[in-house]
């Protein structure tokens, strides 16, 4: 899980979308805290910040020299503040990563609309954040524009390119990657069927086909995940009459969004002293405790397993690789087959209302249609069933179902299945 911060004007004039007119003075964290949003971050299970170094106003978090309109220009810090810089900090001293967010799109810049000026401006900017402060691991593109605003082409290409020279590790996010995609939409929710792969040459940035991206394409060329972008509020900015979303619907966007062969990317923002809100880190840590206690405890690890078959008859590919907590290890069988089973003696009655499903994705994403069943009375019955599993897949079923022998059966498959983790929870 990752976590987004947007933060610059618009939290002082509680709006959404700024003018790019806005007074850089009006931006004063008073008891601004990176610190406390790396913590918050680490102890709730975010492995990545992200913070929006530029929005669409144009208002920039740090001192660039491209402009006049940033921090250098307010009274917070003397203007000599540099939130971007903060943020680094804190983030290596919590030992998490960090990512920035750079708008294409800028309401204040007086160049922008003129493509080879206001591009060459953008990278003036991009290569100050790229190696002015330390490591990124990802950099978050957008194609956003206002319906006034000027027609231009941005240079996706040079951003990407230059993206590449200055921070290689990094992975970019655009709506065509091209390392990571939009999810479609911005509740956080992947579709039921969920590929990694898409073809690039069928998407445009800020153009997209948002059905195409939800889902993916089986078979496409291009390998690039879903990343499931949501804020824990209303809003993406902080404003004071909102509250952020209960924790029921945290856990559902977490089960439509890492559960559905996604990341979550769940924006925080910090309200107008610089810090998150307490009710905002009170729900997070909820969040975090909801999903220890479902995931806490797995009634499938280590059990007992009886297979469909093994690849070559090596314990190195038997169905104890599927309960072992180890994702590095799987359950394979010979190439010639694509579909199998994975059947679990729990030992005695378990009851459980969500299964876990895990393929080893550095060797691809294979399953394309499957079933969970239970024995029930002396007979298999389905208990939930699905298309595309990935990286995770995680189905709740209605009701919880008590049995002592469950079994995963692989009915479709682009190439052998290979089954990293089989797992069993409880919820309710």
């Amino acid at each position: 899980m990752r976590l987004f911060v947007h933060f610059g004007v618009n939290t002082y004039t509680n709006r959404e979308w700024g003018t790019g007119k806005e007074d850089p003075r009006i931006f004063n964290p008073a008891r601004l805290d990176a610190r406390q949003w790396a913590l918050v971050a680490r102890e709730t299970g975010f492995k990545t910040i992200i913070l929006t170094a530029k929005h669409h106003d144009g208002f920039c978090l740090w001192p660039s020299r491209y402009t006049t309109h940033s921090v250098a220009s307010g009274t917070w810090e003397g203007g000599k503040g540099d939130v971007v810089r903060e943020l680094f900090e804190a983030t290596r001293d919590q030992r998490i990563r960090m990512g920035l967010y750079l708008s294409p799109w800028d309401m204040h810049e007086p160049v922008y609309g003129d493509e080879n000026a206001y591009n060459s401006f953008y990278l003036g900017q991009l290569r100050e954040l790229l190696s002015g402060y330390g490591r990124l691991a990802e950099v978050w593109f957008d194609g956003a524009k206002g319906k006034d605003a000027k027609d231009m082409n941005y240079d996706f290409a040079a951003f990407w390119a230059t993206v590449r020279q200055l921070q290689p590790e990094a992975v970019m996010f655009s709506d065509e990657g091209p390392d990571v995609r939009w999810i479609g939409n911005e509740r956080g929710f992947a579709g039921e069927t969920n590929w990694s792969t898409i073809d690039r040459t069928k998407v445009k940035v800020g153009k997209a086909d948002t059905k195409y991206l939800n889902s993916g394409e089986e078979g496409a060329p291009d390998w690039i995940p879903g990343e499931c972008d949501t804020s824990i509020r209303k809003g993406w900015f902080w404003h004071p009459e909102e509250q952020p979303k209960s924790l029921e619907q945290l856990v559902e966007i977490y089960f439509k969004s890492v559960g559905r062969n996604g990341v979550l990317l769940l924006n925080v923002p910090p309200n107008t002293e610089g810090r998150f809100d307490e009710h905002d880190v009170k729900r997070l840590h909820e969040f975090r405790q909801a999903l220890d206690a479902i995931f806490g405890k797995d009634f499938a690890g280590g059990k007992t397993t009886e297979t469909s078959a093994v690849r070559g008859n090596s314990p190195e590919f038997d169905g104890t690789k599927a309960v072992d907590g180890d994702l590095r290890t799987y359950w394979a069988q010979d190439d010639a087959r694509t579909g199998g089973t994975l059947e679990l003696d729990l030992g005695g009655p378990a009851t459980f209302d969500v299964v876990r499903i895990q393929e080893p994705v550095a060797l691809g994403q294979r399953i394309s249609g499957y079933r969970v069943e239970a024995l029930q009375s002396g007979e298999w019955k389905t208990i939930t069933q699905g298309t595309t599993v990935g990286h995770k897949k995680l189905d709740r079923i209605a009701s919880p179902v008590t049995a002592s022998k469950v079994r995963l059966v692989i009915e479709k498959s682009r190439a052998t299945p290979l089954v990293a983790e089989f797992g069993l929870h409880k919820m309710r």
